[in-house]
């Protein structure tokens, strides 16, 4: 699944007004567009990068360039204009989220020998419900934001695309 032409011409100003100037030395940028669909497929199939299939540019460079906008915060403009355009076009519906939080340890033995180390299991549902939103891996970076603040971020992205034609 790529970015069809639309959403491409959504996202053209945001990635165009944060581009990093170009070095004077060194290999030419890779097109942006390739880039961002190789990066939407690493998120939408929880791959690791290096599964990357060659119809994307070289996993390393998009990898490269992910770390470059989300250090910048175009990542999060980027995935906040596309769930504006889903929501505008009605094929995303914000009034339910799930989130799973889900934590097992099981070891082998009686129940009196598996005493759990505290190094190894968090002590407590909330401190692991927090380190989901604490994390710095971008895939759960998409689930951390309540509703309101959601509202709030479409409202602004909506204002700035109005701004923009």
């Amino acid at each position: 699944m790529e970015l069809t032409d639309e959403q491409w011409s959504l996202l053209t100003g945001i990635i165009e007004k944060n581009k990093i100037p170009k070095k004077i030395a060194g290999r030419p940028r890779v097109e942006d567009r390739s880039i961002l669909n190789g990066i939407l497929w690493v998120c939408r199939t929880g791959a690791p990068w290096s599964d990357m299939p060659d119809r994307y540019p070289p996993y390393q460079t998009c990898h490269r360039r992910f770390q470059e906008w989300v250090k910048h915060s175009v990542w999060e403009k980027i995935l906040t204009r596309l769930a504006l355009d889903l929501r505008i076009r009605g094929k995303i519906d914000l009034a339910e989220c799930y989130i799973d939080g889900s934590f097992s340890s099981a070891k082998k033995g009686a129940q009196e020998l598996a005493k759990l180390s505290g190094a190894r299991v968090r002590s407590s549902w909330q401190l692991q419900t927090a380190m989901v939103f604490q994390s710095p891996f971008p895939h759960m970076k998409q689930v951390r934001m309540r509703l309101n603040s959601l509202k709030q971020q479409y409202q602004s992205a909506l204002l700035e695309l109005n701004q923009s034609e």
